[in-house]
């Protein structure tokens, strides 16, 4: 029995397109987004023919590896808020995961045409508004159980995050995801709940980010909560 050769062309489609965007992820977390597109194909194992088939031009591979991102985040969320019962473990576990967003960050931040693909793009902007929708319900909950500060929102979070990623330099990027799991360690324990300065003016909310700034879950969490 031999196998359907439209199943197997299937296959090796998405098997060539997973390794091109593992390939593209790894090289614009070194590099940025700017890299040759034969490099990024050598390192995937494909020829340059095989990229431009599933990517017609580097805006295209920018916006695939940016949305494989979001959506990682957002089934990660979701996974998080089915499987916790507490809000404020969810919470913590959503930042930690998060990470993967920081190569998000940094496309927007290094280069100005990922900042335009993105931060146009309807399906960037429903991602972030279901993202701060799980953050909400966890930000609510964990105010709730009294393990969250009271002074903070949705928006405090978000902002935060996006600046500890924006901020994050190395020399390799097994330091610097070393040094953003020790930044957001450090994020975690100012936000729980215990006596300590106030902070001034009010919590900022999901709804006082601006879904036409930068792509990002800081200013329009909008993508970014990571990448390695």
């Amino acid at each position: 029995m031999t196998a359907d050769p439209e199943t197997t062309l299937r296959a090796d489609a998405r098997r060539n397109r997973d390794q091109i965007l593992a390939a593209a992820k790894h090289i614009f977390a070194v590099s940025g987004p700017e890299v040759p597109m034969e490099e990024i194909a050598r390192a995937a194992g494909v020829g340059v023919g095989t990229l431009y088939r599933r990517f017609p031009d580097r805006d295209a591979l920018v916006r695939a590896v940016a949305m494989d991102n979001f959506e990682r985040v957002l089934i990660d969320a979701r996974v998080i808020a089915a499987e916790e019962t507490s809000s404020w473990r969810a919470l913590e576990r959503l930042l930690r995961q998060s990470v993967e967003l920081q190569l998000s960050v940094q496309l927007a931040m290094v280069s100005h045409r990922a900042l335009v693909i993105l931060k146009n793009d309807p399906e960037v902007r429903r991602l972030r508004d279901e993202i701060l929708a799980v953050l909400d319900r966890f930000v609510d909950g964990a105010k709730a159980e009294g393990k969250l500060r009271d002074d903070v929102g949705a928006g405090d979070i978000a902002i935060l995050f996006a600046t500890l990623l924006r901020q994050m330099r190395a020399k390799s990027p097994e330091v610097a995801a070393m040094a953003a799991r020790r930044c957001v360690g450090i994020m975690i324990d100012g936000l729980s709940a215990r006596p300590g300065s106030s902070l001034p003016g009010r919590p900022i909310t999901s709804g006082d980010l601006d879904p036409d700034a930068d792509p990002d879950l800081g200013s329009d969490l909008g993508p970014d909560l990571g990448s390695d």
